[in-house]
């Protein structure tokens, strides 16, 4: 059989596995997702917790200011997870000021080899852009670039698996000691790149069993709706 013939078949492959791939990742955003976060939490109210109705005001650190827009969205559910908390806003009278931290980092990624070092097909090797080199044709014909990139999130070939980490903290300052009053923290680690989308997971994770949560490092699972079914007020977009 010729290259040329072999190139050909492998393209029609290719296609054909792409076209599952973006079917299936079709129907994973179409249903809900479950988000495991590591959770601590630690507070030090003084007197007495804050009871339902306590106001608070949030605060933005100068970075946050700097890139208003994209905090806005943040901040829109920060407001809507505090207010199932029982807090209500207040910019003029605050009893506490809360900041809300949001960042996304990549803590490892790892070449993939699905096909078990080549399978059916001659490896010979990873460029240098990750992707699987094939001994004499490439993904998309001959002498084409030899890897195949999806831009879907999931792994293929030789291209890298990503593990990204979805970090969110939340902060409560007493307005009148300006001390710190409240401190929770909420990571999940994933293939997931739509951060923004998991921040209503995360804040109900880091909010569970406010104001007085139980202490140490505890796993909190949360049912993630998809975006399309979730009120407009409480849809995020990047």
């Amino acid at each position: 059989m010729s290259n040329h013939r072999l190139a050909v078949m492998f393209k029609s492959w290719i296609a054909t596995l792409l076209i599952a791939f973006t079917a299936l990742f079709a129907a994973g955003c179409s249903t809900t997702r479950v988000i495991d976060s590591e959770v601590t939490s630690f507070h030090s109210w003084g007197a007495a917790p804050p009871g339902p109705g306590t106001t608070y005001r949030l605060e933005r650190l100068p970075s946050q200011q700097a890139l208003s827009a994209q905090h806005s969205a943040v901040e829109a559910a920060a407001r809507y997870a505090l207010a199932k908390a029982g807090m209500v806003p207040s910019d003029t009278a605050p009893r506490y000021s809360v900041q809300v931290l949001l960042s996304t980092q990549i803590i490892e990624q790892v070449l993939a080899d699905p096909f078990g070092y080549g399978g059916f097909w001659p490896w010979a090797g990873y460029d240098r852009f990750g992707g699987a080199r094939f001994a004499g044709y490439g993904a998309f014909g001959y002498g084409a670039r030899h890897s195949v990139a999806l831009g879907l999130g999931f792994p293929l070939g030789g291209y890298q698996s990503t593990t990204l980490r979805h970090e969110l903290a939340v902060l409560m300052r007493d307005t009148t000691t300006q001390q710190l009053a409240f401190e929770t923290r909420a990571h999940h680690d994933g293939p997931w790149r739509d951060t923004l989308a998991m921040l209503p997971a995360l804040l109900d994770a880091a909010l569970l069993g406010f104001p007085q949560p139980p202490p140490g490092a505890r796993r909190v699972n949360v049912m993630l709706q998809p975006t399309a079914a979730l009120p407009p007020a409480e849809r995020l977009t990047p």
